[in-house]
């Protein structure tokens, strides 16, 4: 009877574990500014901070989408910012990128 407990709660706390794994995530970014868009930060919701220039030397021109492939995070909620040629920067909270994308307009300018 013990053995059997064991072996079920030892079961139990191995799914848990494994439902709290890294997973592969994406967000579908369309510009729809006017402006070209030169900067895409993405970080954890939960971050104090923004991470790298998604982008790199790339730019997301007006009325493209880009696919940001987002890899080993724990959680889909992400904070968003994109920063256009003039400067001037567009910043989305707690995107759930797995059921949202996100479309830039001017009137989304912080």
């Amino acid at each position: 009877m013990f053995k059997a407990l064991k072996f079920i709660l030892l079961f139990i706390f191995s799914s848990l574990s494994f439902t709290a794994s890294a997973a592969d995530f994406y967000v579908d970014i369309t510009n729809k500014t006017g402006y070209t868009i030169y900067y895409v930060y993405v970080s954890p919701d939960k971050s104090d901070s923004w991470e790298e220039d998604v982008l790199g030397s790339e730019v997301l021109m007006d009325d493209d989408t880009r696919r940001i492939n987002l890899k080993g995070y724990k959680s889909p909620i992400f904070d968003i910012k994109l920063v256009d040629e003039d400067g001037d920067s567009y910043t989305f909270w707690d995107v759930d990128v797995s059921v949202k994308d996100i479309t830039a307009t001017l009137s989304d300018m912080d």
